[in-house]
């Protein structure tokens, strides 16, 4: 070699300690185990349900429920329950993954829709809409778990889906009128403000629970008119603002 010519410069080359080896180890494993968990919950609960249409069970195959459940309780992430996502203050909840996939074929989005999910809590079932729909927006009435539902879709890279906070019964006006609105749990009352958000031909999903036993029902908005249909037996938490109001006791 002359005596003039240099060797090139490289680059340090950075080697995994035994440590993050052992962490990277246990993060794939546990990727791989709610992975496992999310296909026994597609086939074990959602198309037992007589939930058939497509976009719905591979939307739930590929949106992670884990990713919208605090840390504590990611273990119970695709167990058949209501489960609990707040984390001080009122509890919030997303519905039953059965609960979740019936009122989604119910309320048949169309690709070009547009969409509003009412009391997203995390906004599990925002994102699920946000697969299939042209545009979702969703509302929470819990500030914090606004965040939490933003900084998920973030994650997942879900451009199409927005969350706001507002009052249930409130809906979000400014991005009216939606082909579809869904409620994210059960309504004691009938949500006038939500059904004047509806485009004509619109429908609305949830469960209501205006009388016993609750029933999951679909609103269409037609010409003007309002048509009510029950779908099938349904329960869910009563969303907060669209609770009954209590009797008067002497």
């Amino acid at each position: 070699m002359p005596q003039n010519e240099t060797l090139p410069k490289t680059e340090p080359v950075y080697r995994l300690d035994a440590a993050e080896i052992d962490q990277a180890a246990r993060l794939k494993r546990r990727q791989k185990a709610f992975a496992t968990a999310r296909l026994k919950m597609v086939d074990g609960q959602v198309r037992t349900s007589d939930v058939t249409d497509r976009r719905i069970l591979d939307a739930m195959l590929m949106v992670p429920r884990e990713a919208f459940v605090p840390v504590v309780r990611q273990a119970l992430a695709y167990l058949d329950l209501d489960l609990d996502v707040s984390e001080g203050g009122a509890k919030r909840f997303l519905i039953k993954p059965q609960l979740t996939g019936k009122l989604l074929q119910a309320a048949e989005i169309g690709e070009d829709d547009n969409v509003l999910v009412v009391g997203c809590a995390t906004g599990y079932l925002a994102a699920l809409a946000a697969k299939i729909a042209r545009q979702v927006t969703a509302t929470e009435s819990d500030s914090a778990l606004v965040a939490k539902a933003k900084d998920a879709f973030a994650g997942l890279g879900l451009a199409n889906v927005t969350c706001k906070a507002a009052a249930c019964s409130d809906g979000d006006p400014s991005a009216a009128p939606y082909d579809v609105i869904v409620l994210n749990g059960a309504t004691e009352v009938t949500p006038e403000g939500l059904f004047g958000q509806l485009k004509d031909g619109g429908r609305l999903v949830g469960v209501s629970a205006e009388s016993k036993p609750p029933r999951a029902m679909i609103v269409t908005h037609s010409h003007g008119e309002f048509g009510h249909r029950a779908l099938f037996d349904a329960a869910a938490p009563v969303l907060p603002g669209l609770e009954r109001a209590a009797a008067f006791v002497f």
